[in-house]
């Protein structure tokens, strides 16, 4: 029979788990099988710079906090060496970095993924992952919303110019 405190130490660890899949507003799942120690270094820093946790858990583990988290649909994806990114901020840039990572070593294979509560396919990643980041987002929100008052100051500016040489 396990140990008490083996047992509460593994429940912990659900229930750290469990809390990350609520807390983030996306969680993508990979297999990293077949990536290098150098590979797995890069691919973690590239995902460290934009604030994202990634790791490595056992699928028992995940089934259990999946199950906690009311996410069971996730269940399906949880086969084979699985790694883990979870992002709190940002729901574009985990499915980002991971696809192009992916496309350029064969290796990482994308799984699936929780967006805000709700369990996707690899290609609903692959489409998330197409979305500009929230940083384009917003530069093209503002050129939208600065587009009338340019046009606005071009046709003051027309009509200054053209009494002006009337005048």
């Amino acid at each position: 029979m396990a140990n008490a405190k083996v047992i509460q130490a593994k429940q912990e660890s659900v229930d750290a788990v469990t809390a990350k899949l609520r807390e983030s507003v996306t969680t993508v799942v990979v297999d990293y099988r077949g990536l290098n120690v150098a590979q797995v270094t890069e691919l973690r820093k590239q995902l460290r710079e934009a604030g994202i946790e990634f790791q490595v858990l056992k699928n028992s583990l995940l089934r259990r906090a999946a199950a906690a988290a009311e996410l069971t649909e996730l269940e399906n994806v949880l086969t084979g060496p699985t790694a883990i990114a979870f992002s709190v901020d940002d729901v574009v840039a985990p499915a980002k970095i991971l696809n192009d990572f992916a496309k350029k070593n064969d290796a990482l294979e994308l799984k699936g993924a929780v967006v805000e509560g709700r369990v996707i396919g690899v290609e609903e990643v692959k489409a998330l992952a197409e979305l500009p980041s929230r940083d384009g987002l917003l530069s093209m929100l503002l050129s939208v919303l600065q587009a009338p008052v340019r046009n606005f100051a071009l046709a003051v500016k027309a009509v200054a110019e053209k009494e002006e040489q009337g005048a």
